[in-house]
This record gives structure tokens, C-alpha cells and sequence, in this order.
């Protein structure tokens, strides 16, 4: 096999405790890899990884041991081979790796170098939060010796505490001045794009392959996002179209709102797991989403009043304000709301045509029964806490380890959903509960299909007005 013919082979490389787990999980979008936690030396041994374009492997990338005590080794490595004997570095490294200390002292170390002189390249992990010290400067001269080509990979660049600019500066004066910022908690979204590009300068003859690696990324990010903006809009269909059929009494409506609360709250439920399965994450990175039928979901329950004017969702005076908020009591036909004696009129009128499909509402609404369905208002809001919570997944690395929390984000939020008209697709759902899957005589028609994919692209243009 020649050397085009295989992977590109990378050494994760760095101090402990710097992110070189972390960026392997992101990477290969599994927070199963390796094992995290916040002290040195987590990673004892060499664990590898594959980045897969279409079933084959592109880049092979290897998890290593962090580097602990760079300065003695590096005086230990003058002591093997004095100056005095010209020997090129990795000549010097591969002496160390036959020596005693090897395997003693520096073992830790000896597992790096020799995974180092085993690849193509290294990815140099830094820690940007971390000062600039001797041990550092001390510790990539000694990975320098390999002679394979270093790439810097600043992490942790958005924390307040970065020191960005000095690392920088060092590296630069170190004859490192190619490196790529990337985040292992929260990357940009073409964070992996400039990884990829990067690695082309320096390993040019696998520039196309990393290019088709990049390409796929691109796509498979798409459709994600392709894939969540359909799971919100069956979401939003299915809340928008169901309806509940009751007795006028005041505790017959009660209890339809409260069943009508609960599916309504479970199917949002499923809606955020199935967010969480696709893009990869479980209940750890946001638990708040499981909850009792009382109480608060992201901060505040979704049928709460103060959930809506939390978000700029300004409700007005009445049943979306008081005890029934979030549910509305219509005298429901056709998608529109009509007064009780409208109701025998248009029975009695055009609309009696469509009784193959309406008929049994009619003769319910007939005979004395009222219909419960969502509010507009509720409906703005589920929209809205799936739009900004797929914001979170896109922006999420799997290395990171605190949970999800939406309700700062939802409470700055006042883009449209909190003001303006539903679409069209929705207003539609109103009139053809059928396309509820809530409901029991649910119909998975070629329209509602149709209506979907309208209202996805929707919510993907109004989900990127929240960048």
C-alpha cells in the first residue's frame, strides 16, 4: 500500500489535561470516546478513531497520553545525545525510546513520541486558558524533534479566561505560525471546514482527500439540520391540527384541557429526544426536558401565561391569560371560529357538502359539543423553544459536559414567533385535525406531507434569522 493509498495518520498530541479527548469526541461526534474529566491525566493510554467518507476512512486519528514533565525529558534527551554528535531529532527521539527511562520516568512520554513517529502528523492540543510556560516551550521542541509537521489546535477559545493572543505570539516565535482555533465545547460551525483546510497546507499530498472529508461534513451537517427542521414542523402540525371534543359544562372542558395539556406536552417531550438522538446527544446534556405533567419545562411550563410573556409572546385578555391558558374552546368548524347560531346557519348551508369529512364535527357541535385545541400562542412557542434548542445542538461539541440551558437564550428571543401570524401551513393544520398523529382516526395524506415540507423550509429560514 503506498502512502496515498492509506489514511492520514494524527497524533493528538499535548500537555494533560488540554482537550485531546475532547477533540476526538467532537471530531467523530461521540461523546463515548475516551473518557473526560476536569484533572490531568485522564487518558492513559493510545486510542484511535476513523473519520469515514462514504464507508472509508479518510483520516485515522490517535488519542495519546498527555505530556507531563517536558523540561527533565528534554534535558534527559541532550544528556543521550549531546549536540556535540550531530544527530538529526528523530534519530534522538528513537534513542530515548531504546533507552531505560523509556519505559520508566518517562513512560507516559515514550507512548506519545512513538505514536508521533508512527503517523503522519500531530494535532498540538493547547489549552488557551493556560499561561505560556517554559514546560510548554520545552514540551514541543521535544515533539519538534520527530520531525513530522505540527498542527496547533487552540481550545477552550471562548472562555473569558483565553489567552488567545499570547499563544499566538509563542507559537509563532516557535516556527509554529499555521494553527486552527477550535473549541471542543462549542465549535463553529465550520470549525471541522477549517481544521480540514489547514491540514491541507501542511500535508498537501492529502489535500484532496481531506477536501472530500470536508465536502461531507458540510453535507452531513445539512442534513441534520434538514432532518430537525422536519421533526419541528411534525411537531407544530400535529399540535396545530389536534382537537379534543367535549360537553360545554365547565368541568367536561376542564378535563379535555388537561388531557389535551398532557399529549400536547408528551409530544413535545418526543420531539426534543428525537432532536437529542440525531444530533447524537442523550438526557445528561439536557435533563431539564424530562419532566412531571405539573410544573416547569425549560425554565417555565409551556401552557404558564408568564412562559409566553417570557419569550415576547404577548398574550391578551381572557382564556390565553387565565386558569385555561394555552387551550382555546372553539365552536370549531372548517378552521374557523363561529358563533353558536353560525354554526346551525352553515349546517344548514354550503358547508353541509363537505359532510363526508366534517359531518361527525358538525353533528357533535349539533348536538352540544365544544372542541379544545392548542392556542396560537403556545403554538409560537413550541416553535420557538425547538428552533433555539436545535441552535444548541448545532453549536454543542460532544466533549462538553454541562447541560443545555435554553431559558436565557428563549427570554432574548423576539425574532418573529412572538409577534407574527402563523403560516399558512398551520392555519391550514387547524381545519383538518386528521393530520394530528395525536389523533385516533390520524391520515398521513399526500397534502399533510406536502404541508410539511412547506412548513420545514419555513422554520429553516426563520431558525436562521436566530443565528
Amino acid at each position: 500500500m503506498t502512502q496515498l493509498d492509506r489514511p492520514l495518520r494524527l497524533a493528538v498530541v499535548g500537555h494533560t489535561n488540554t482537550g485531546k479527548t475532547s477533540l476526538l469526541r467532537t471530531l467523530t461526534r461521540d461523546p463515548q470516546f475516551g473518557k473526560v474529566e476536569d484533572h490531568p491525566g485522564t487518558t492513559r493510554h493510545v486510542e484511535g478513531a476513523r473519520l469515514l467518507v462514504e464507508g472509508t476512512a479518510v483520516v485515522e486519528l490517535f488519542d495519546t497520553p498527555g505530556m507531563e514533565d517536558g523540561m527533565a525529558l528534554l534535558d534527559y534527551l541532550e544528556q543521550l545525545a549531546p549536540a556535540s554528535e550531530r544527530i538529526d531529532g528523530p534519530e534522538r527521539i528513537r534513542r530515548f525510546l531504546d533507552s531505560p527511562e523509556s519505559q520508566r520516568r518517562f513512560e507516559q512520554e515514550a507512548r506519545v513520541l512513538r505514536k508521533l513517529l508512527d503517523c503522519d502528523a500531530g494535532l498540538y492540543v493547547v489549552d488557551v486558558r493556560d499561561p505560556v510556560l517554559g514546560k510548554h516551550k520545552d514540551e514541543l521542541a521535544v515533539l519538534a524533534s520527530c520531525g513530522h509537521p505540527l498542527l496547533p489546535v487552540l481550545n477552550f477559545t471562548h472562555s473569558p479566561e483565553q489567552r488567545l493572543a499570547s499563544w499566538r505570539d509563542a507559537l509563532a516565535r516557535l516556527g509554529l505560525h499555521a494553527t486552527v482555533e477550535f473549541d471542543t465545547v462549542a465549535p463553529a460551525l465550520d470549525g471541522e471546514a477549517q481544521l480540514c483546510d489547514k491540514l491541507a497546507l501542511l500535508m498537501d499530498r492529502y489535500a484532496p482527500a481531506l477536501q472530500r472529508l470536508k465536502q461531507d461534513v458540510a453535507e452531513q451537517r445539512q442534513l441534520r439540520h434538514d432532518d430537525a427542521m422536519r421533526l419541528v414542523a411534525e411537531l407544530l402540525i400535529d399540535a396545530a391540527a389536534f382537537r379534543l371534543s367535549c360537553q360545554p359544562e365547565q368541568d367536561a372542558i376542564k378535563t379535555a384541557t388537561q388531557e389535551l395539556r398532557k399529549r400536547v406536552r408528551a409530544r413535545e417531550e418526543a420531539c426534543v429526544r428525537a432532536l437529542l438522538k440525531r444530533y447524537n446527544f442523550s438526557r445528561r446534556d439536557f435533563p431539564t426536558h424530562s419532566l412531571p405533567l405539573e410544573g416547569e419545562r425549560w425554565g417555565m411550563d409551556l401552557f404558564h401565561p408568564q412562559a409566553l410573556k417570557e419569550v415576547g409572546i404577548h398574550v391578551g385578555k381572557g382564556m390565553a391569560a387565565g386558569a385555561m391558558a394555552g387551550a382555546t374552546v372553539d365552536v370549531f368548524m372548517a378552521g374557523i371560529s363561529l358563533g353558536a347560531a353560525t354554526v346551525v346557519g352553515a349546517a344548514a348551508g354550503g358547508l353541509w357538502q363537505s359532510v363526508d369529512k366534517l359531518g361527525k364535527r358538525i353533528l357533535g357541535r349539533l348536538q352540544g359539543y365544544q372542541e379544545i385545541s392548542v392556542d396560537d400562542n403556545v403554538l409560537r412557542l413550541l416553535a420557538l423553544r425547538q428552533l433555539v434548542l436545535v441552535r444548541a445542538l448545532e453549536q454543542r461539541g460532544h466533549a462538553a459536559q454541562t447541560p443545555i440551558a435554553l431559558q436565557a437564550d428563549l427570554g432574548k428571543q423576539d425574532k418573529g414567533w412572538g409577534r407574527r401570524n402563523l403560516p399558512e401551513v398551520l392555519i391550514e393544520a387547524r381545519s383538518q385535525p386528521q393530520w394530528s398523529a395525536l389523533a385516533d382516526d390520524h391520515q398521513a395524506t399526500a397534502r399533510r406531507q406536502e404541508a410539511l415540507r412547506l412548513l420545514a423550509r419555513e422554520l429553516a429560514q426563520d431558525e436562521a434569522v436566530l443565528q
